[in-house]
C-alpha cells in the first residue's frame, strides 16, 4: 500500500506522528519505536505484495533477522515518515531496506534498517522457496 507520501528509492512510504509517549527518559524517541515503524512499513509492504491475506495461510512470511543503524536522535513533536523496499530476494527469503526521515528533509534518514523476511510452511516450519509470483509482484513494486 503506497501512499501519497514519497520517499525517494523506497516504493512505500507511510507518516509517522512522533507522540509524547514514544520518547524515552533522555527525551527522544526510544530505539525501540523505530523497529515498530520498520514493522508497519514491512506490513504495508506485504499488503502492497498481496502477501497478507486473510485467515490461516499455509505459507507466509516471517521476521529472521533485522537491524537499525541511527542516525540522529528525535524528539517529540516530529512529523516523520517511513520508508520500505526490497533490496533482495533469495531462494527462500528476501532482504528489505527501511529508511525513516523527517518530513521536510526525505534525502537525510535519521534512521536506516534491514530485515531479513523468510517464507515458510506454518504447519511445518519449514522454508519454502519464494514463488514467482512474489518475484513478479516485488520487481512491481
Amino acid at each position: 500500500m503506497t501512499t501519497t507520501l514519497q520517499m525517494p528509492g523506497y516504493p512505500v512510504a507511510l507518516p509517522i506522528t512522533v507522540q509524547w509517549g514514544d520518547m524515552d527518559a533522555l527525551q527522544h524517541v526510544n530505539n525501540t519505536r523505530y523497529f515498530r515503524w520498520f514493522e508497519t512499513a514491512r506490513i504495508a509492504t506485504f499488503q502492497a505484495m498481496g502477501l497478507v491475506a486473510e485467515g490461516q495461510p499455509r505459507v507466509g512470511p516471517i521476521l529472521a533477522a533485522t537491524e537499525c543503524r541511527f542516525i540522529r536522535p528525535v524528539s517529540w513533536p516530529a512529523e516523520l515518515v517511513v520508508g520500505a523496499r526490497i533490496d533482495g530476494v533469495g531462494n527462500t527469503s528476501f532482504t528489505m531496506g527501511y529508511a525513516v526521515a523527517h518530513v521536510a528533509a526525505l534525502d537525510t534518514p535519521v534512521a536506516v534498517g534491514t530485515g531479513v523476511v523468510v517464507l515458510i510452511d506454518y504447519r511445518t516450519g519449514e522454508k519454502v522457496r519464494v514463488p514467482d509470483e512474489m518475484r513478479a509482484a516485488i520487481a512491481a513494486l
